[in-house]
């Protein structure tokens, strides 16, 4: 699945079982403690997996009792749904940004480069769970919300379509835009499979990937996907 609803459309809120206690001020605090259990669900799921994950690893990664998380979520199939719907949007808010830090005569190869690297920048910096978990996780999710992260997804890639048609239209890019699209982003998801960030790997490391920083990633993909200029 490639890398929203629009930002405007909200994750559905889990309802309350009847007699179910109210929540303390603590746990009505839809913040700090809600951003701290996505975050530690998404690491979670990212390294266990969904199935191998329980809530109550969840909760002890957090901070927080057994029981927590379902003040908050219904179920952990709701809690792995928030997961990558924070993970889209959170993608769409840094995306959205690195195209407005553009001029507004840039050139398409400059806003494919933009594209490109903030996405390697939401795949493998920092806080970069979500997506991944998106990416491998999303048979775990019901229909309805698979639809609703397709929605993200669909908005996050729509950005890329006159990018590519335009480098297309100048001879720079080969093939079909939709389909360059496609394989572009396959070819980016992948890099979860195998990028490790220099201080990760060491500095004795000997393959050239494993030097690499974000920069040199994206210099390499758009050395890939695009002919030189004529």
């Amino acid at each position: 699945m490639s890398l929203v609803t629009p930002l405007s459309i909200a994750e559905a809120a889990p309802t309350r079982a009847r007699g179910r206690p109210r929540k303390t001020p603590d746990e009505r605090d839809d913040g700090n403690r809600r951003r701290e259990l996505l975050a530690a669900a998404a690491k979670l799921f990212r390294q266990k997996g969904f199935a191998a994950t329980s809530t109550r690893d969840i909760a002890a990664a957090a901070g927080m009792r057994s029981g927590s998380p379902f003040y908050h979520f219904e179920n952990k199939q709701a809690l792995l749904a928030a997961v990558m719907q924070e993970g889209m949007r959170s993608a769409l808010r840094r995306q959205n940004a690195a195209l407005a830090g553009l001029s507004d005569g840039a050139s398409a190869e400059a806003r494919l480069q933009a594209l490109v690297r903030n996405h390697f920048e939401v795949l493998l910096g920092p806080d970069s769970d979500f997506i991944p978990v998106m990416l491998y996780e999303w048979r775990a999710l019901g229909e309805r919300q698979v639809a609703e992260i397709k929605a993200l997804k669909d908005v996050y890639e729509a950005a890329w379509v006159p990018v590519l048609s335009g480098l297309h239209a100048e001879g720079r890019l080969s093939g079909e835009p939709a389909l360059a699209r496609l394989m572009i982003f396959g070819a980016l998801n992948w890099t979860v499979q195998w990028y490790q960030p220099p201080k990760a790997a060491g500095r004795n490391a000997k393959r050239a990937a494993d030097r690499a920083g974000l920069d040199e990633l994206t210099a390499s993909a758009l050395s890939l996907f695009l002919k030189a200029p004529k």
